[in-house]
């Protein structure tokens, strides 16, 4: 297995919207190895959630383990909200913006569609902390980042913040 490097945030390629993975990839083992990779990488991190856009792999898939333990690995490929309901604000955080956290109103219940890592197709419904996350790295798969819900000014002071971030590590 391997760490993958995660795209941060202003990145153009967090942008890039994904495209569905033929299901008749799903069981080669060179995409089961890049799952098995993005799993390794989101622990790493750590993180409850990876998306693969996050790794510039830009198609739809994502890997998840909101579990303490990380003993509950779930695999989302090409998957689709079919229903929400209620709301929450959640603070938010995401490894492609690493130290940054804000309020982000989200759908409290939600059921989604999708293919598991054994190509069978499946139907889920979540809430709390899971829908937060299966949202969230939803939105990455169509290029949208949590600061696309802050002000333009606040946005602006995390892209600043992180700048200043990275200037300070090099």
């Amino acid at each position: 297995m391997a760490l993958l490097p995660i795209l941060e945030f202003p990145d153009p390629r967090l942008r890039t919207q994904a495209v569905a993975v033929d299901p008749a990839r799903i069981t080669d083992s060179a995409f089961q190895q890049l799952i098995d990779d993005m799993f390794e990488t989101m622990y790493a991190a750590p993180g409850i959630g990876l998306a693969a856009s996050q790794v510039d792999v830009h198609q739809r898939f994502m890997v998840i383990d909101v579990s303490e333990e990380n003993d509950r690995p779930l695999v989302f490929i090409n998957p689709v909200i079919t229903a929400h309901d209620g709301e929450q604000v959640y603070q938010e955080g995401c490894l492609s913006v690493p130290g940054i956290f804000a309020d982000v109103t989200r759908a409290n219940t939600i059921t989604v569609h999708a293919i598991g890592r054994d190509g069978k197709l499946f139907e889920m419904q979540a809430d709390g902390v899971l829908a937060v996350c299966i949202q969230h790295e939803m939105d990455h798969l169509l290029g949208k980042l949590f600061v696309d819900y802050l002000s333009p000014l606040k946005r602006e002071m995390v892209r600043k913040k992180l700048a200043k971030a990275r200037r300070n590590a090099a």
